[in-house]
């Protein structure tokens, strides 16, 4: 049996998708050409462009296709920064959870401030206030996401947005962790968050394309240069990679998105495997994506723990996928103060609601004779 657990780290594409790239694979104009042979892939964009629109509630003109969602964070952050204009002089304010692509390029700003997180996680909102208050010589930028790609904690946009905000500041949100789970309104949002990044491949898209979308009247200094979508994301566009995530999002469906699974295994772990406890906000809050169980196992090698569920059909990760693989500490784990030891003892499974009751069962009684295994074999060692 194979049980694949890491639908943070990416999804599949869906058999409509598939057909449907399939079906436009000779369409390979240069969508810029004037010309019958640019035409269509021209209409494809256009239609894509629509479809991202509707999902998020949008207007069409605010979108911009980018490689990836994080690219589209490099852009937005660069894109400000680089603005050396008087009246848009920034100092950057940025979560030391975020992922990897916004944090390091909110550290490479010559003035950067990493903000205060709780112990589950979540942005300290009255720290923010405070030293929003305290600097203020120059206009704040604050990068954060809407929830954390590893432990799944959802950080509350409204409420740091009117912060952010109240102070003449510019609010920067990675949400590619969170519209998987659930739908954003940018008819609503637009009055916290001036810029929102996601990525397509956490949506049943190909991978190789991401969306930045931008509140009319945020200034933007292209990093690449060039003539599509205002100059401002230019470079001729992947076509297929567009149609992909415009053909998932038609048919993405939030209906389906249930924690359900994730508390049948969460429920299974802490009545049968000890010394094992949940990293972030509790089930219970409300406060976590609902698909998202980051557990740490005493004793045990993550990246052991990995590999062995692995060899018996079942994909979990370590964390973001994007800091699998590096074995310096995770930034997020430090950051929440998770014993030093206890951070390599961790995985992250994420669901797609569309596991049976026979591949949880499978997940669990794997996984209980996983660690069991592990933490025997490591007694002997020692």
């Amino acid at each position: 049996m194979a049980v694949y657990l890491d639908n943070s780290a990416t999804t599949p594409l869906s058999d409509s998708v598939k057909e449907y790239l399939i079906s436009i694979l000779d369409e390979w104009g240069n969508p810029s050409s004037l010309h019958s042979k640019g035409a269509k892939p021209k209409q494809i964009i256009s239609e894509s462009r629509q479809s991202v629109a509707e999902f998020i509630n949008a207007d069409e003109k605010e979108i911009y296709f980018v490689p990836s969602g994080s690219a589209g964070n490099t852009l937005a952050v660069k894109g400000l920064v680089s603005d050396n204009s008087q009246e848009n002089q920034y100092e950057v304010f940025y979560s030391p959870t975020a992922h990897k692509s916004m944090l390091k390029v909110c550290e490479s700003c010559r003035y950067s401030i990493p903000l205060k997180v709780n112990a589950d996680g979540e942005i300290d909102i009255v720290y923010l206030e405070d030293i929003l208050t305290k600097h203020n010589h120059w206009k704040p930028l604050v990068c954060l996401e809407a929830s954390n790609s590893e432990i799944g904690t959802i950080n509350d946009v409204t409420a740091i947005g009117n912060i952010v905000h109240r102070h003449d500041g510019i609010l920067v949100v990675d949400s590619t962790g969170y519209i998987p789970s659930y739908q954003v309104n940018m008819k609503l949002w637009r009055k916290y968050i001036d810029i929102l990044t996601f990525s397509g491949h956490k949506l049943h898209a190909l991978k190789g394309i991401g969306i930045l979308w931008k509140k009319n009247g945020v200034n933007l200094k292209p990093l690449i240069y060039g003539s599509q979508q205002n100059g401002i994301a230019a470079g001729t566009e992947p076509v297929l990679n567009i149609a992909s995530l415009g053909k998932a999002l038609e048919e993405y469906d939030y209906s389906s998105i249930s924690s359900a699974n994730r508390d049948y295994v969460y429920n299974y772990i802490v009545k049968n495997i000890p010394n094992s406890y949940l990293v972030g906000a509790p089930i219970e809050s409300g406060n976590r994506l609902p698909h998202n169980l980051f557990i740490c196992f005493k004793g045990v090698e993550g990246e052991s723990l990995m590999i062995l569920l692995d060899m018996n059909g079942i994909q979990v990760s370590t964390g973001s996928a994007c800091t699998s693989g590096n074995l310096t500490p995770s930034t997020t784990l430090s950051a929440i103060g998770i014993d030093e030891h206890d951070i390599h003892s961790c995985i992250r499974m994420t669901f797609s609601g569309k596991e049976t009751m026979e591949e949880l069962n499978f997940v669990c009684g794997i996984l209980k004779q996983s660690v069991e295994n592990l933490r025997s074999f490591r007694q002997k060692s020692h």
